[in-house]
């Protein structure tokens, strides 16, 4: 296993320079999180990654690992080839474009609509395999052991974990003395990458998973990647069945706090994005923001003074449950 360092994560920063949009920080409204207080309250910053090209983080380590491969050279005539939820499939499709690459997809029949379609916009070959991300993995490795097509991966590669590192490092740049970010984690690659950065900033990282799709909390708490059930509102994009052994060891590492939220709680933080902001937003980074809205779930309070940093990291969802009658007027 790659040990996933600060200099990967460095180094990645100068390979998507100029090529993915910079983070935008928005600050959050007074009450609109627990850490707006009477007895002292936190600062906490939106940080609005879902306006990332493909609308989510995983442009960031799609560039990466398509220009580091570029550079050595070893991109093959096949193109390249990934198995995913439906977010890292569209980074993967749309840095392949770019650089004139084919890109094949693969994606479990649960992924959304909205998603499916924006991968075939991108030129991408898709194929729906199976109910869950495994399967749809498995299919994934077959082609690419037949084809020579590069494998790359929704969120165990170092290229792909380093590349989502730096959005940790665009937070830190406009906010130097922050305390801590919080993310929501899936198999763990926004997670491995941000918490590599963050333990070279002093950063805490709040990670945070629906109840029943919990690979990362299980796998601390095993002190090892172990097989967990999937089954949120969530799952399309924190779906994973394990977390990756590269995720657990930035757990090890790094100042972690990990977090579940309720199923309700996720939709509760999803629709009030979209009812105080406009946001529409999937859940899987409303699922992140949760951990501060719903103070008899446990979630995380932050302490008095404490600046703190809400990833929310993805937007290819379909908005049309967000509207409420009175919307609609």
């Amino acid at each position: 296993m790659h040990q996933l360092t600060y200099g990967d994560v460095k180094a990645a920063a100068d390979r998507v320079a100029g090529r993915v949009r910079p983070v935008v920080l928005a600050p959050a409204d007074p009450g609109e999180v627990r850490a707006d207080r009477p007895d002292g309250p936190g600062k906490v910053w939106l940080a609005l990654e879902f306006m990332q090209h493909t609308g989510s983080f995983k442009a960031r380590g799609a560039q990466n690992f398509i220009q580091a491969h570029r550079e050595a050279g070893t991109l093959p005539g096949a193109g390249v080839t990934i198995a995913s939820g439906g977010n890292a499939g569209l980074a993967c499709a749309w840095a392949a474009q770019q650089q004139g690459v084919t890109a094949t997809v693969f994606l479990p029949t649960t992924a959304p609509a909205v998603k499916v379609a924006r991968l075939r916009g991108f030129g991408a070959d898709v194929r729906l395999v199976g109910a869950e991300y495994a399967d749809a993995l498995a299919a994934c490795e077959d082609f690419a052991a037949t084809t020579g097509a590069l494998a790359s991966h929704a969120y165990d590669h170092p290229l792909i974990a380093a590349g989502a590192g730096t959005l940790l490092e665009e937070i830190v740049q406009q906010v130097p003395d922050l305390d801590t970010v919080v993310v929501a984690v899936g198999g763990g690659g926004l997670f491995s990458g941000v918490a590599t950065a963050a333990r070279h900033h002093g950063v805490r990282v709040v990670a945070v998973e629906p109840e029943n799709c919990r690979a990362l909390n299980a796998a601390i708490g095993a002190g090892r990647p172990v097989d967990v059930t999937v089954d949120s509102v969530a799952a399309d994009a924190l779906g994973a069945r394990r977390a990756s052994r590269m995720a657990v060891h930035a757990a090890q590492r790094a100042d972690v706090h990990s977090v579940l939220v309720p199923d309700s709680e996720i939709v509760r933080a999803r629709q009030a994005l979209w009812d105080q902001r406009r946001i529409a937003v999937e859940h899987a980074a409303a699922t992140a923001l949760a951990a501060l809205t719903a103070p008899e779930q446990g979630g995380y309070q932050p302490r008095a003074g404490e600046k703190v940093a809400v990833v929310l990291c993805g937007a290819n969802t379909d908005p049309g449950d967000l509207a409420r009658p009175v919307d609609q007027g």
